[in-house]
């Protein structure tokens, strides 16, 4: 199999996209852009928590929006290893906060979807508006974001997310 150079001289298979942290800033602001071309205006900004941590925070500072929410959402437990549905984790966003306002929620990635469509339904219960943006999205997606940098089938390679945790390290 073909392989591909990542930071750190690591090896990567060539069916792999591999978001570079330069490419990131550039997506992060033509979202933005798509958004405020649209003349939608967010209120919110809700980060879906872990991967869309980086993408929210890039897109609300592009924006301009200050207000800036997260969401946990544990799905995937591996690479394409999930859990059989979405689940919310604490902390909580304070949703009683959110009424009367405009939400956009960011994303790296809608692979299945299925965590977008989670946090979408619970946002649109609470919003007067809701859109959705993603990094990526993949055709296998049950829900097809309002903002789309990249669409792909290949696995990503986010730069958050590409090295293994760092461990202690031996001086302490």
């Amino acid at each position: 199999m073909a392989t591909t150079e990542a930071a750190e001289g690591q090896a990567l298979p060539a069916d792999r996209e591999v978001l570079t942290y330069e490419a990131f800033g550039v997506a992060a602001r033509d979202i933005a852009q798509r958004v405020v071309d649209s003349g939608f205006d967010p209120d919110i900004v809700v980060a879906v928590a872990r991967g869309g941590l980086p993408a929210g925070g890039a897109v609300a500072y592009a924006l301009g929006t200050k207000a800036v929410g997260t969401l946990n959402v544990e799905f995937y437990t591996g690479v394409d290893e999930r859990l059989p549905d979405p689940v919310l984790l604490p902390p909580l966003l304070d949703t009683e906060a959110l009424h009367g306002h405009r939400a956009l929620v960011v994303d790296d990635v809608a692979d299945t979807g299925e965590t977008l469509a989670l946090v979408r339904r619970l946002m649109q219960q609470h919003c007067d508006e809701v859109r959705t943006a993603v990094l990526y999205a993949k055709p296998r997606s049950v829900i097809d974001p309002d903002y789309v940098w990249r669409r792909t089938d290949r696995w990503i390679t986010f730069p958050w997310s590409a090295l293994p945790p760092v461990e202690r390290s031996p001086q302490g």
